[in-house]
């Protein structure tokens, strides 16, 4: 097939989040079998060493700028300009951050291409993208829209939270766009991709008549090894992008909320905050007795290999979780909330025990002790966690799943 990928995020190093892990992933073993042309945005962090190292995986590579920042010399044009932003995107019932990243650039392109039947296939690789699809193009290409999660789903989950950074634009956005956007833009598309049944059914509700496929995350288990030893000790990781919202709330929850009342049993219990761009909230939890703030780190496998339990209390968001797979496939014992293991069985009547379940701070106790005492308990889960990894949720079976999307569209 030929191939038409538009991912607004650079997917690359597939280690700086979430969407540029399956991104990168996912076009990674396309490449392997058709000729697949990506088009992306720059951001202020992506150097040439990267640019030369991405277009090793494409057979066409081609970047745009993101537009300018708006800029206000004053107070109330500042004001002016974000009241202007929101009546925009409720008249046009599309997200200020799609909004923003759009470029007349790349729609022109994309339209061009079309009009050539230059592509077999276009993916839009997370739904920020949909804005390039006109509604007309599935007559004669073959349209993808690769979700990620509900965007819907996932503001409202941090409204109920009390997560979110602005409540009341939340809400707003929230009642006036973000229902309308996902209803209208799934129309658009002869194939609709979430990563969990949760999603599917998040956007069954919107559109009933619509056929979701779900293809969960993988792990790319030659960078996630399954760890030699067990260390012991009582040492917790969390790990991610700790610019994220739902990463910043999991990790204020924790260190705030659970491992004081954990450091009550085990007093040299410690809790290692492990990822890039950490921001000043998370910079302040250092201050907290026995956590540690990492910042960026080299491998971040080896400080999973390095700690007895891997926890991830997120208490926000949609969507399979990267870093609750990668844990399991390193051989890591988990401990995690509902959102930390949506689209996993782990712990059912007839699933192999491959985690522990937890969601309010008496539960993280009592379950992160129960792997503290017991290394019998921690060798079973870190063998059945990888086992269900490499049975279910590694890239190329994402990939395999993802080309038959695209084949039969």
């Amino acid at each position: 097939m030929r191939i038409l990928m538009l991912s607004s995020t650079f997917p690359y190093p597939p280690s700086r989040g979430g969407t540029e892990i399956r991104t990168f992933n996912l076009l990674k073993y396309l490449q392997q079998n058709h000729d697949v042309t990506l088009v992306t945005q720059y951001n202020k962090n992506v150097s040439d060493t990267e640019v030369a190292e991405l277009r090793k995986y494409v057979s066409e590579l081609l970047i745009f700028p993101l537009p300018p920042e708006p800029q206000s010399k004053n107070a109330i044009a500042k004001l002016l300009g974000k009241a202007g932003r929101f009546l925009e995107s409720v008249g046009k019932a599309t997200p200020p951050n799609v909004l923003y990243r759009y470029s007349p650039e790349i729609q022109a392109l994309v339209d061009s291409c079309i009009q050539a039947q230059k592509y077999d296939v276009i993916t839009c690789e997370h739904s920020v993208n949909e804005i390039y699809i006109r509604p007309e193009f599935r007559h004669s290409v073959t349209t993808v829209v690769d979700v990620h999660s509900s965007v819907y789903g996932w503001i409202r989950d941090h409204l109920e939270m009390g997560a979110a950074q602005n409540a009341v634009r939340d809400r707003l956005y929230l009642s006036l766009v973000l229902k309308r956007y996902e209803k209208r833009y799934c129309s658009k598309f002869s194939q609709i991709v979430v990563t969990t049944q949760d999603d599917r059914q998040e956007f069954l509700k919107l559109r009933p008549d619509i056929d979701i496929k779900v293809i969960p995350n993988g792990v790319d288990l030659e960078l996630f090894p399954n760890r030699c030893q067990d260390p012991g000790g009582h040492n917790l990781i969390f790990v991610g992008a700790m610019d994220a919202s739902h990463n910043i709330d999991a990790a204020r929850f924790f260190a705030m909320e659970v491992l004081p009342q954990l450091q009550k049993r085990y007093p040299d219990a410690t809790f290692s905050i492990v990822g890039a761009r950490p921001t000043p909230e998370i910079e302040n939890l250092n201050n907290i007795p026995g956590v540690i703030v990492t910042g960026r780190v080299a491998s971040m496998v080896n400080y999973l290999h390095q700690s007895t339990v891997c926890v991830v209390p997120l208490r926000t968001g949609f969507g399979i979780k990267n870093k609750t797979l990668e844990a399991m496939g390193a051989g890591v014992p988990v401990v995690a909330s509902d959102r930390g293991l949506e689209g996993l069985a782990v712990d059912g009547d007839n699933t192999a025990l491959a985690a522990l379940r937890a969601n309010k701070p008496a539960e993280y106790v009592d379950a992160i002790s129960q792997l503290f005492e017991n290394p019998q308990l921690r060798s079973q889960l870190s063998h059945n966690g990888r086992k269900l990894v490499e049975a279910e949720f590694t890239w190329d079976i994402a990939g395999m799943r993802y080309e038959q999307v695209c084949l039969n569209g």
